[in-house]
This record gives structure tokens, sequence and C-alpha cells, in this order.
């Protein structure tokens, strides 16, 4: 199968490299990047895992024309306020019968049930495991192994940025301290400030509510705190008390609807969620059926995000 991306950061870079280590098994290839900075590579035999880029294609229509591709992957950074432009990239890949895998969450926070509808009426596959927890199975659990399970609610830790950011604080440093570890550890996103003041973590709880409680919510319908008004001083204190702090996201069910939330929450150390350090990150989803299922992803990187592009992938070849 022929793959075309949108998007070639540090997360494209190692799905190029996990494709070239499973080739043997999984012929795929890639024969066409199209990027925001570097420009525009295409090769029908298949792109090397550094591309020599040539003039950037004039828009995304020209990009996915020119590609002959039979995947789109749209892995480009997040815009927590509208989704866009990936909204329009997928769409253009509905448009022309091409099936969708996205790492992007704004398209499954802002347009799931728009954009699900049009992959439905293209005939096409639309994939997006690695929205939320890299590469965590969240949705193809539900969707392959939970028949006739509904979500009554979820909460967990989905943000990993701020897990290190605050483990920096308690230490002694100041934000900016902790934004400048996270960046080297390649986990912020474009903008730190989606992390700090909550965005990232909104947009997940959309997506979440979206596709496993059939809502139709924004991360604007999310009530949002982030992480920016804590102290170093604040968290020594916590710490000295046998208690930490993580960003949590929160949606539940009830009489009077659908409830969101994220918010900086003052956590026993022996609460579940304090169990997401580093890197980490915890999903607990409530059902109906099968009661609290949780979902822990220890210390991940790139390469389960990567992992989940690949998932995703597989589970498309399956089906056609």
């Amino acid at each position: 199968m022929n793959l075309a991306l949108i998007g070639y950061g540090n997360v494209g870079k190692a799905f190029a490299r996990l494709l070239q280590d499973k080739k043997a098994q999984y012929p795929f290839r890639i024969v066409a990047i199209h990027t925001a900075h570097h420009g525009t590579a295409y090769n029908p035999r298949g792109l090397a895992i550094e591309p020599e880029f040539g003039t950037a294609a004039a828009g995304i229509d020209e990009f996915l024309d020119r590609a002959e591709a039979e995947v789109v992957f749209e892995i480009t950074p997040l815009n927590p306020n509208t989704g866009e432009p990936a909204i329009s990239h997928i769409r253009a890949a509905f448009a022309r019968r091409l099936h969708v895998v996205t790492a992007n969450k704004g398209p499954i926070a802002h347009a799931y049930s728009v954009l699900r509808n049009e992959a439905i009426q293209a005939g096409v596959e639309f994939r997006f495991e690695s929205t939320v927890m890299d590469g965590a199975p969240i949705f193809s659990l539900l969707r392959d192994t939970l028949p006739a399970v509904q979500v009554k609610g979820f909460h967990g830790v989905v943000n990993s940025t701020t897990n290190v950011i605050l483990e920096e604080m308690s230490k002694g440093k100041s934000l900016d301290d902790g934004i400048d570890v996270a960046r080297k550890l390649g986990i912020t996103e474009a903008d730190p400030g989606f992390d700090i003041d909550g965005w990232d973590a909104a947009a997940k709880t959309a997506a979440l509510a979206n596709v496993l409680m059939s809502a139709s919510v924004t991360p604007l319908d999310v009530e949002t705190k982030g992480i920016r008004r804590l102290t170093p001083e604040k968290l020594a204190e916590l710490q000295s008390k046998n208690k930490t702090v993580r960003l949590v996201n929160r949606a539940q069910k009830g009489p009077n609807g659908l409830k969101m939330r994220v918010r900086a929450e003052v956590l026993d150390a022996a609460d579940p969620l304090a169990t997401a350090r580093g890197t980490s990150s915890l999903l607990l989803i409530e059902t109906d059926l099968m009661g609290t299922l949780g979902i822990l992803e220890t210390d991940p990187g790139v390469k389960e995000t990567a992992y989940g592009l690949f998932s995703d992938l597989i589970g498309i070849a399956r089906q056609i």
C-alpha cells in the first residue's frame, strides 16, 4: 500500500523508521510527504527516512492528487481552538476516497461525527488510535473487544507534559525549567501553553467523549484550568503531606447531561491517578457491563505514538 504523510515531525520520522524495520512482513511504503516548513517530496518507489524536499505543493488538493496514495496520515500539530487545518486535510482525503489515519486529536475533538459520516459515505476507513494515549489501544479496545458495552464516564491523567513539569517543580525548579525538561523529552505540544493551560487535555477529553460516549462536543465545552497557577513552594508543601498534583480529566453522564472538566487536582500519593508519573498516562473507563477498566501506559515516547499509527494502518489493510 502507498502512503502519504501530511506533516513530518518526530512522530512522522519514527513512523517511517518503524515501516523500514517491518517492511519484510508489511510492505507499506511512503510515496509522498507534505510539510509546512520543508516543502513536499514524492517518489512512487518509496521515500527515504530523510527525503529530499522540493518546492511545496500549492495546497493540499494538489498534494493529494499527485501523491497517488491509498492511505493518508494527518500528523500536523494540534490546533485546540478549531482543529484546522487538519479537519480540511482529512475531508480532502475523503473526497478522493482515501483512507485516513490521524494522530492529531483536533479533528476528533472538534468534528468527529461529521468526519465519521463522511468516511462512511466515501466507503473508506478512518482511524485515530494515537490521538489520546500514544499507541495504547483505547478506541480499538471498545470497538473490537467490548460489544454492547456503554461508557458512562471516564477519568485519567492523559497529559504527560504536565506530569514532567510538576515533578520538576516539586524539586524546586521553575515552571519554565519544567517546560525545558519536557521539551527535551520531545513530549510538548508545538506551543507548550496548550499543555500547561490544559488545552491538550481538554481536546483529549472532548475526543474521548465524542468517540466513546457519542457526544457532540468540542474542547470549548470542557471546564478547563491548567497548572500555571501552581508554584514550587505549594508543591513542596503538598509533598511533605504525602500528596501530589496531577492534571486530571473527567467526564461523566448524569441526570443533567454530560459534565466534563480538566483541572489540577491534589491527590493522595496512594491514589491510582498518582501512579501516572513522568511520561506515563492512565485512563479509567466506567462502563455499564464491565465495571471500570483501566489502561496504564508507562513512559511512552514517539515510538509508541508511531506504533499507534502502524496498528491503525494494519487494521485498515485487514478491512480492505
